[in-house]
This record gives structure tokens, C-alpha cells and sequence, in this order.
């Protein structure tokens, strides 16, 4: 009796008998590689490999498509880079779900982002609590070491699926009840405006790849020996005047960033860089 396969996340029965749709690679001006990885991810994004699903074999890939195994591995390290793709050595090719996209330099909020992509955005409270405020955080609000602070950690979801982790003080004399707001249903931005008249024009944020905790590991479902994205960051309202201190991990193998930036400058820019 044959044996019955089952994918790794939904465990459900994968039937192997599925096939790629044919391709026949093209010798020309477009690397062999490139054609096999268009293909594979042209695959990939039609379903015909659902996450937790594991690929063929790299030979029986370089049978499918009539070329060499440095080939294949080559567009399989290109989807790898992409995280559409899982190696393990030993055990095979897995697909991988997509990882999310976001803008680094955009102004929408993470519930609004979500929403964009169709993706339905959940904010779970942690913790919200009073707290005196240590070294870094007085530094960065511009406070006395000990001086009181507001303390709130929030998971954000989305499609059922922890994505950030987000940890942000802020002064506790210029937000008095705020902790007795609904801080998982309401934008904290939007609070701080409507309540307290203070507006978020700016921020500065720094990030940097690290390996997360048990404890941040465990609740955003990643590795722990696999790197997450830290965001520290200070946001400031009007007159420059330092309102939030925040520090967020982000799932490393579920998320990338991206950051948009103008190359070509005006005509006029660029006669004043000659001169």
C-alpha cells in the first residue's frame, strides 16, 4: 500500500502525482537559472505547491527541465532568498508562505497596511502599566532617570498570525487615563491626538537584525535561533519635543521591508550640484 504524505502545517494528504505545468527552457540572452526560478515561483504563486508542501528533488527538477543541478540549486537559492522556499538539509525543498511586504518610509499604520492588502489586522494587549523610567528611556524622552512613564506592549496580528511585537513608553504627566483607553481596538496616534492634542509629525528609527528572546520568540512563533528585525524608535510631536520611545521585534521570516527613494533629480537640482 503506498504511503500517504502529509504537509507540515495544514497536515493534510499531499497528492505527489502533481505536476508542473511544461516549460521548456530557451538558450539566449536570459540566464538558464532565471527561466527555471520564473517558472518555479510562476508555480508557487498559482498554488501549485501550498505552504508546507515539499518540492521535488533538485534532480528530478533538472529532469523536468532538461538542465544541470548547479541550475536548479541556483534558482532554488534565489527563492530561498526570497523565503518562498525552505532548504533543510536531509529532509528536502519546502514551500514557505510569502512574507509580507511593508514600507519602511510609508505613514500608514499597521492596522491600515494590513487592510491594504487585504489581510485582516488584530492587536492583542500585553501589558499597559506605570512605570519609572530607566536610563535609555529617560534619554530618549528627555526625562529624569525615575521619572514616570507609561508602559504598553502590544502583538499585532494579522490573518491570525503574529507579525510585531511592540513595546513604546511614553510620559506618564502628559497622558493621564490613558492606560484605561481601549488600547487593542483604537490607534494610539489617533488617541493621543483627539485627547490629549498632542500630533506625531515625526520619527527616527534604527534597525538592526538580532535573535530574539524565548519570551518574543514564543509569542510572535518564530525560531529563536532564527533573526528577528529590532525597530527602536522616538517619535516626535510639535516644537521637536520628544512624545514616545518605542523598541519592536519583527518576525524576521514572515516580514520584509522595503524603502522607496528617488534616484533622478530635477534639472534644476542638478545644474546647482555642477556649479
Amino acid at each position: 500500500m503506498a504511503k500517504v504524505r502529509y504537509n507540515v502545517i495544514s497536515n493534510q494528504p499531499v497528492d505527489d502525482r502533481v505536476q508542473m505545468a511544461r516549460f521548456r527552457l530557451e538558450s539566449g540572452p536570459v540566464p538558464l537559472h532565471h527561466q527555471v526560478y520564473v517558472d518555479l515561483r510562476a508555480s508557487l504563486d498559482a498554488g501549485e505547491w501550498r505552504p508546507g508542501d515539499r518540492l521535488p528533488t533538485e534532480r528530478d527538477l533538472a529532469a523536468r527541465y532538461g538542465c544541470s543541478l548547479i541550475t536548479v540549486r541556483r534558482a532554488l537559492s534565489e527563492l530561498s532568498r526570497e523565503h518562498r522556499l525552505e532548504r533543510t538539509r536531509g529532509r528536502g525543498t519546502f514551500a514557505t508562505a510569502p512574507p509580507i511586504e511593508l514600507d519602511l518610509g510609508g505613514s500608514m499604520s499597521f492596522t491600515e497596511e494590513m487592510q491594504v492588502r487585504g489581510l485582516d489586522p488584530e492587536t492583542r494587549l500585553l501589558v499597559a502599566r506605570r512605570q519609572p523610567a530607566g536610563e535609555g528611556v529617560a534619554e530618549a524622552l528627555d526625562l529624569k532617570v525615575g521619572a514616570p512613564t507609561l508602559f504598553v506592549e502590544r502583538l499585532r496580528i494579522s490573518a491570525g498570525e503574529p507579525l510585531l511585537l511592540e513595546g513604546v513608553h511614553l510620559p506618564a504627566d502628559r497622558f493621564p487615563g490613558l492606560l484605561a483607553a481601549d488600547l487593542e481596538h483604537s490607534s494610539l496616534y489617533e488617541l493621543l491626538t483627539t485627547r490629549y492634542g498632542t500630533r506625531i509629525v515625526r520619527a527616527r528609527e534604527w534597525l538592526e537584525p538580532v535573535h530574539p528572546s524565548r519570551r518574543v520568540a514564543d509569542l510572535l512563533g518564530q525560531d529563536p535561533h532564527r533573526p528577528a528585525l529590532l525597530v527602536e524608535s522616538i517619535a516626535y510631536g510639535e516644537h521637536d519635543v520628544p512624545i514616545e520611545y518605542g523598541r519592536s521585534h519583527i518576525r524576521g521570516d514572515r516580514t520584509r521591508y522595503y524603502v522607496e527613494r528617488v534616484v533622478v533629480r530635477s534639472e534644476q537640482a542638478l545644474l546647482s550640484a555642477v556649479r
